[in-house]
């Protein structure tokens, strides 16, 4: 699963949690899964605004920090160049190469859990993970993280193209 760093502004200030619980809904929203006692659950519910950064291969271990501490005890945002872009409410991490805000749509409540579903507002790219004006994942190098055996892992390479590869079979 990919890694994430999903901010969120708490009491009044930026806030990040490590979740690697992230889906994509459509085209234009995502889902998080987050147990209910997280500290930042509440800061996305006070402002209808959340964030996730995506951290590249090289940002492990304040990403995997960002997991371990508590945002009630601790201000993670002092590890991180934070921004803020249309929302105003949703923290962005200036060191990850993929941004995005994101405008809560609505809470799935689960006994355990909260997932929150969220409209991509605006999306944001370094320009040195671009190719051509185009995300180059290879260049981002995104942070992987694998149940199985509690690890992270670094992207492979590119080795074939997606609604085409098949193609040969179904001519068969």
């Amino acid at each position: 699963m990919p890694t994430t760093l999903v901010g969120a502004t708490v009491q009044g200030r930026p806030n990040f949690i490590t979740i690697a619980h992230v889906g994509i809904m459509d085209l234009g929203s995502v889902s998080l899964g987050m147990a209910k006692a997280h500290y930042t659950n509440a800061g996305i519910k006070e402002n209808g605004t959340f964030s996730i950064n995506l951290p590249s291969a090289a940002m492990v271990q304040e990403t995997d920090y960002c997991g371990l501490v508590s945002g009630r005890h601790v201000d993670k945002a002092d590890l991180f160049n934070v921004s803020y872009g249309q929302l105003k409410t949703a923290p962005l991490i200036d060191e990850c190469p993929i941004s995005m805000e994101c405008k809560l749509v609505k809470v799935v409540d689960f006994p355990k859990h909260d997932v929150f579903i969220g409209e991509i507002v605006a999306t944001y790219a370094q320009e040195a993970v671009l190719t051509n004006g185009v995300v180059d994942y290879g260049k981002v190098q995104p942070l992987l993280f694998t149940m199985a055996d509690k690890s992270y892992w670094k992207l492979g390479e590119r080795f074939a193209e997606a609604w085409s590869i098949g193609k040969a079979l179904a001519m068969k």
